[in-house]
């Protein structure tokens, strides 16, 4: 049996200009298979044409097989044969909270962790990467940002995009300290949280100076802990691992 495996990623996974596809590289090596099947998911985008044509430009520039999952037109009518054929399976970003609702209406949750138990790896970045534990931090709906709960594949909390958007560091900090969200993990972009089963293994990074961060709950304060996060590209000379 293989492992089970989800990479989390904060953001910046699929840059608009396709420049640094570090993580995406680092996604596809986990199947362990020179040719893999991988699948993607655009659900909390709607299905729009963007995120996916952007999925197909990345991917492309890999050896691997991608496809696509519709969700809003011509749906596969054996969605768990379609989901456990893939070697991975990568979820966009946008609205979590429709996205989730979207999921339950097709039962694709129940698909998705059989396809985890049966060793598929299991990502994405923003929305694809919060759904995944009990509880993330979301913009799904108009104002301040929210605590939601989610799939519960991995214990605790997650934040993407923690040091791009100004409001994403203090509100997860602060829903913590409050007890809103349960502890967890918070990822910058250019950042992959990597999980075996629902041990974090490892963060690893396609920007030299993105991190990954524990964020816990002492008393009524958050407590904030780096941790060591591995840059994927190649350092100039005379720098070290942790700029």
């Amino acid at each position: 049996m293989k492992e089970k495996q989800i990479i989390a990623m904060g953001g910046a996974a699929l840059p608009l200009e396709l420049d640094n596809l570090l993580l995406i590289e680092y996604f596809l090596a986990q199947t362990g298979k020179r040719n893999p099947r991988v699948c993607f998911i655009g659900a909390a985008h709607g299905d729009a044409d963007a995120g996916r044509l952007r999925f197909y430009a990345g991917f492309s520039h890999f050896t691997c097989r991608p496809t696509h999952l519709p969700l809003f037109a011509r749906t596969p009518r054996d969605l768990a044969s379609f989901v456990l054929e893939q070697d991975a399976i990568f979820v966009g970003g946008g609205n979590t909270r429709s996205m989730l609702a979207v999921w339950r209406e097709w039962a694709l949750e129940q698909h998705l962790r059989a396809a985890w138990e049966a060793g598929i790896v299991l990502g994405g970045a923003s929305a694809g990467s919060i759904c995944w534990f009990d509880a993330g931090v979301t913009d799904s709906v108009a104002g301040p940002l929210t605590a939601m709960p989610c799939l519960g594949f991995l214990p605790g909390s997650n934040c993407p995009h923690y040091d791009s958007e100004p409001l994403r560091r203090p509100s997860y900090r602060r829903m913590i300290a409050r007890g809103t969200i349960v502890a967890g993990i918070a990822a910058d972009d250019g950042v992959a949280l990597h999980f075996e089963g629902t041990r974090f293994k490892r963060a690893v990074a396609s920007l030299p100076r993105a991190r990954a961060w524990r964020v816990t709950r002492t008393g009524h304060r958050a407590i904030e802990t780096r941790v060591a996060t591995r840059y994927l590209g190649k350092r100039r000379p005379g720098t070290s691992e942790e700029p």
